[in-house]
């Protein structure tokens, strides 16, 4: 019952915190922003490849910790099941 209610604490922080955030966040520096503009408007393609490589880079650490988590998960549950036998 304890751990039920510290998920959706948990699950409820999250959210909350989620609306305090700006809706629109720009993951450029100033001049990287106004170079890939300014290539993009001469019908360059460097803007898209610098966003999708700020996109791969921000995955990488949410992936991370979420194998981390999984990894925590599997073992918890099994040391639980083996800490209830007698």
């Amino acid at each position: 019952m304890k751990n039920k209610f510290l998920y959706i604490s948990l699950i409820f922080l999250f959210v909350i915190i989620l609306f305090f955030l700006p809706e629109e966040m720009s993951a450029q520096c100033p001049m990287c922003k106004m170079s890939a503009e300014s290539n993009l408007k001469e019908g360059g393609t460097a803007g898209k490849g610098l966003n999708a490589g700020i996109l791969f880079l921000l995955s990488l650490p949410y992936l991370m910790v979420g194998t981390l988590g999984f990894i925590w998960y599997k073992n918890r549950k099994s040391y639980d099941e083996i800490r209830e036998k007698p």
